[in-house]
């Protein structure tokens, strides 16, 4: 168990003095009785530990498409030119240093970044040339940084809102007194209460599972690791009402009978630490959470938060909870289920920040509220995050059957054409889908719209996808490893316009390929959005491809490859 406290040791270190050193690495060994080598192998999977020295300010601009289409390369700019330093090199700048990262969750904000995570949002080159100014002169990163508010744009009429009524502390918990744990799971079953992440499996068999557990101890595990980019409503919860969330934590304790808790906050989020530990503390100083809750003798429980280090990976259970172990948060090979052999060994339930929340309300509100929102498969809402180009970005909590031409009116979007649902690892839909409906019975949502219109090239949202999964694989499979990799290629093949009607059908069989052997949710789902594009964009991809038979290749046009260059030359000539 000493090894739990591994990311906590190597943060603490990078915090104090910017990196990890070797003897920083030496001293953790011996401390939690650990090789140096499986130590590097730790620092190394993580994208927020350095092992190399870097600047009092580390700064973190997100790459996202949303970024990129919002400013990110005139940002970029303007940080190396104030800094004087390069993204992602390390320099004897004492004072900065620049990296690129994934989506920070701030998607409504963009462009965005993180120093000393930290975060500045809606940024443009004269406001990173203040920022830069004014932290050279010594001005405090708490006086700077901006406090991103969850912009709620859309709650349901009629009193059907569910996460963002008024809350009252301990509301759902007392409900404990009158009910017993399994009158407290039939109800989740009444409600069909699934998991809200993205896998949507029934929260209430996951319970019952670990309940019927013969595991000597067992834990509850909150995954607030909400790494999709374009997602950021597990934020919102966290930000507004974090206390939500730990009363659906609690609820999970009483009827699966476990005693400890773990919330796994990204380190993205790192500015939400202290708000969800006050948060924590209310809890304990009403009796909540602790030793005989609520007077109940063989009731006690206790929530720790332990902070994540940049892996997207890990918001796969079985990764976080290797994370959580103090090893590299690489999948598990899917032999058993955390609630037989989780953490150490233990039965584990793993749920999202959203899924805990909705849990509490479920026993507050009981299950007569409930059967009258949403669909027949789908009771309740949803929360959506939505981002890209519409009017008003941010937080909408709809019912269960809202369609999308609905919220593409609500969030004003500007002549949508493309948009991405749940993320680069769901799908994408046209024109032609727009009166589908977000639910179980048609299109399943995990929690994120990017709203592209016909003014953004196609091309470059999948290459920003692809990109995004070559980078946060971990390696472990090879047809993930090297099948994303070679539809990368494929993206830069169709770029330079020598991509021919048989790679877009190579592109399909190479996704099959990568799906159907992948051990992990990341390359299971990583190619699917490329091949889906194909088929229904095919009037774009056809423009970008050439048609041929078997055996054709296409020529190299050199006249057309300097085209640019001599009518650049023509134009400067005196």
């Amino acid at each position: 168990m000493k090894r739990s406290r591994l990311l906590t040791r190597l943060w603490e270190f990078q915090n104090k003095f910017g990196f990890i050193s070797d003897n920083a690495i030496s001293e953790i060994a011996q401390k939690l009785r650990v090789s140096k080598i499986e130590i590097e192998g730790v620092i190394s999977f993580y994208h927020f530990f350095h092992r190399q020295p870097t600047g009092k300010y580390i700064i973190y601009l997100n790459n996202s498409i949303i970024s990129e289409h919002k400013g990110f390369e005139l940002v970029k700019t303007a940080f190396e030119k104030e800094t004087g330093c390069t993204f992602g090199k390390y320099c004897d700048n004492t004072l900065f240093s620049l990296f690129e990262t994934s989506c920070i969750g701030l998607s409504d904000q963009e462009p965005a970044a993180l120093i000393n995570f930290h975060p500045f949002t809606n940024l443009n080159p004269e406001k990173v040339k203040s920022i830069v100014q004014k932290l050279k002169i010594g001005v405090s990163l708490e006086t700077l940084q901006n406090n991103p508010t969850s912009k709620i744009q859309y709650i349901p009429s009629g009193n059907k809102t569910i996460f963002f009524r008024d809350y009252f502390l301990g509301n759902s918990i007392k409900k404990i007194l009158k009910y017993s744990p399994e009158e407290l799971l039939s109800t989740l079953f009444k409600t069909n209460l699934e998991g809200h992440g993205g896998a949507f499996f029934s929260t209430g068999l996951k319970w019952k599972y670990c309940k019927e557990s013969n595991s000597t101890k067992k834990y509850i595990i909150c995954n607030a690791d909400e790494g999709e980019p374009g997602t950021f409503k597990d934020k919102s919860l966290l930000n507004n009402v974090p206390e939500l969330v730990i009363e659906g934590m609690i609820i999970a304790s009483y009827i699966t009978g476990a005693s400890k808790g773990i919330i796994y906050l990204r380190a993205e989020y790192t500015y939400l630490f202290k708000k969800i530990k006050n948060a924590i503390q209310k809890f304990k100083n009403k009796g909540y959470l602790g030793n005989e809750i609520l007077g109940m003798k063989d009731f006690k429980f206790n929530i720790k938060i332990q902070l994540g280090a940049g892996a997207y990976v890990c918001g796969a259970e079985t990764a976080l909870i290797e994370s959580l172990e103090g090893k590299r948060g690489e999948p598990r090979i899917r032999k058993y289920f955390p609630t037989e052999y989780g953490y150490f060994g233990n039965s584990t339930v793993v749920n999202n920040v959203e899924t805990f929340a909705k849990a509490a309300r479920i026993i507050e509100l009981g299950t007569d509220f409930f059967s009258n929102i949403g669909t027949q498969k789908s009771k309740g809402t949803k929360l959506i995050s939505i981002s890209g180009d519409v009017a008003k970005p941010g937080i909408y909590e709809i019912e269960w059957g809202t369609t999308i031409k609905e919220l593409l009116h609500l969030s004003q979007a500007t002549a949508p054409y493309y948009l991405q649902i749940s993320g680069p690892s769901g799908e994408c839909i046209n024109e032609m889908e727009f009166d589908r409906k977000i639910c179980k019975e048609d299109l399943i949502c995990g929690g994120s719209i990017m709203v592209f219109n016909r003014y953004r090239s196609i091309l470059q949202i999948i290459e920003n996808f692809m990109k995004f999964f070559n980078e946060e694989s971990c390696g472990s499979c090879t047809p993930c490893r090297a099948g994303n990799q070679i539809l990368y290629e494929k993206i830069k093949k169709i770029k330079k316009g020598i991509c021919t009607s048989k790679d877009l059908e190579e592109i399909k069989e190479w996704g099959k390929i990568v799906s159907l052997t992948s051990r992990c949710g990341l390359g299971q789902t990583s190619t699917k959005t490329f091949s889906m594009a194909i088929d229904k964009f095919k009037d774009y991809f056809n423009l970008k491809v050439k048609t041929c038979t078997d055996n054709c290749s296409i020529e190299f046009d050199m006249e057309e490859a300097v085209y640019d260059y001599d009518s650049i030359i023509k134009t400067t000539q005196f």
